[in-house]
């Protein structure tokens, strides 16, 4: 049955549109202001103050600029933290262009490995089609840093710093992504001819090396070795001479990966509280530390951040950041735009419907620095940002509880925080998803 919108039906629209006085007025303001200056609740950001009682002490808010790095940026920001302490530095930062270039070119080798994996399905296939639609990208997850700093270490921003096209991704991501393709159809090419498994080898290893090139042209070549030298804020010079990434990690740093897991909330049908899951094909590094998931209630989430936020370690944690958020007050709350009272019908899907009908995602990573007990029970946290200190209080976020509960889906916890029970379902092998399932999304906000 075939029903189309009919003159009769838009009159209808019309007239009763304007049957309620205050919708003229509704819509001039909107025309004139936009949505969001329209419908915006200024109680919720008079409720959201940037008062904590649980608060680490952090430093300035980096900047990605106009790239998609905020998961690197995140997980960083929580190493910076230690760092300040060590260094009895305010404002010290790890490379992130590092990261970012050895990110990129293991993404390129992963997506042409996965390529002559699947090169026996027709290129409508959708998980084809799935790969090609973004070879790389400058999105990643919490496993995907740990593979990254296992095999490359980490260095001083000053040893490393932004380039413009780190800062500015879009044109590199572009150049590489055209390229990929490019080596895709070749590779195809070469097996469907009945090419040699050693032939074959060495394209890829070539295509690598072209890889190679226009990250060092676009990012700098990082260093196998490097001086490291600074004053601290006592006035004390210290000097680090010839000392390799790797080796930096683990003087400076010292955490232990493995010793962190990433808790998830997805309250979908298909994914049972107390299971692990990881997702088809989602990864960067080739035998790197896979991608998996421990799906949790709400309460249980939220209840472990605090307890490593009272442990004085700030909380990596990932979101669906554009929902009823507000950067320039730095202001994250469901009741910050009232969008129902404005339209006369509400906006609003449950958290389990967002995620099965593509309205919800994780989308950007950011980390709780904070947050507000009353009796025991958060109404707000604390979150840096990393959009620089001109975006909300110096760079910092309030984000409501209700909106913790509605937006966020994950948070990474050092497993000492973890129940006897949860340490158990930890160790189950994790349930396999599709690569387009939502719990594979990428943090990669700008």
């Amino acid at each position: 049955m075939t029903n189309k919108i009919t003159t009769d039906m838009i009159e209808r629209f019309s007239d009763k549109f304007y049957q309620h006085p205050q919708n003229e007025v509704i819509r001039n303001s909107i025309m004139k202001n936009g949505i969001q200056a329209a419908t915006e609740n200024s109680a919720s950001w008079m409720a959201m103050h940037h008062v904590y009682s649980e608060e680490i002490i952090t430093g300035m808010v980096p900047n990605q600029a106009d790239s998609g790095r905020c998961w690197m940026f995140a997980a960083l920001n929580t190493f910076n933290h230690k760092i300040n302490d060590t260094f009895h530095m305010k404002n010290f930062e790890l490379s992130q262009n590092q990261i970012n270039f050895w990110d990129k070119f293991e993404k390129a080798n992963y997506f042409m490995e996965n390529i002559l994996e699947t090169v026996d399905k027709p290129l409508d296939d959708r998980l084809v089609a799935w790969l090609l639609t973004t070879p790389q990208q400058d999105g990643g997850q919490w496993d995907m840093l740990v593979s990254l700093i296992k095999k490359y270490g980490l260095m001083p921003k000053q040893v490393m710093p932004e380039t413009f096209q780190s800062s500015k991704s879009a044109d590199l991501n572009n150049l590489l992504d055209t390229k990929l393709r490019q080596n895709a159809a070749k590779l195809r090419r070469l097996v469907q001819d009945g090419v040699s498994e050693k032939q074959i080898n060495k394209t890829k290893e070539d295509m690598l090396g072209e890889i190679y090139n226009i990250l060092v042209y676009a990012l700098g070549e990082p260093p196998k070795s490097f001086d490291f030298e600074f004053r601290d804020d006592d006035g004390v010079f210290h000097r680090e001479v010839n000392i390799t990434p790797q080796a930096f990690y683990e003087k400076y740093i010292g955490v232990n990966l493995d010793d962190y897991v990433s808790i998830i909330h997805a309250p979908t049908s298909d994914k049972p509280f107390e299971k692990t899951y990881t997702v088809q094909y989602l990864g960067n590094v080739v035998g790197g530390t896979p991608i998996k998931y421990l799906n949790v209630e709400m309460d249980i989430l939220k209840e472990l951040a605090i307890k490593q936020i009272k442990d004085n370690e700030s909380v990596w944690f990932g979101c669906d950041v554009d929902q009823n958020s507000n950067k320039e007050k730095g202001i994250m709350d469901t009741s910050f735009y009232d969008y129902e009272k404005v339209f006369g019908f509400p906006i609003h899907m449950s958290k389990s419907e967002r995620l099965d009908y593509a309205d919800g995602k994780l989308t950007h990573a950011m980390v709780l620095t904070g947050v507000n007990l009353t009796n025991g029970k958060p109404n707000r946290w604390k979150v840096q940002n990393s959009w620089g200190p001109k975006v909300g209080e110096n760079g910092y976020f309030a984000m409501s509880d209700n909106w913790m509960n509605e937006y966020t889906y994950q948070v990474v916890i050092n497993k000492k925080h973890l129940s006897k029970e949860l340490k158990q379902a930890w160790k189950q092998d994790p349930i396999v998803l599709k690569p387009w399932d939502p719990m594979g999304s990428l943090a990669l906000m700008k």
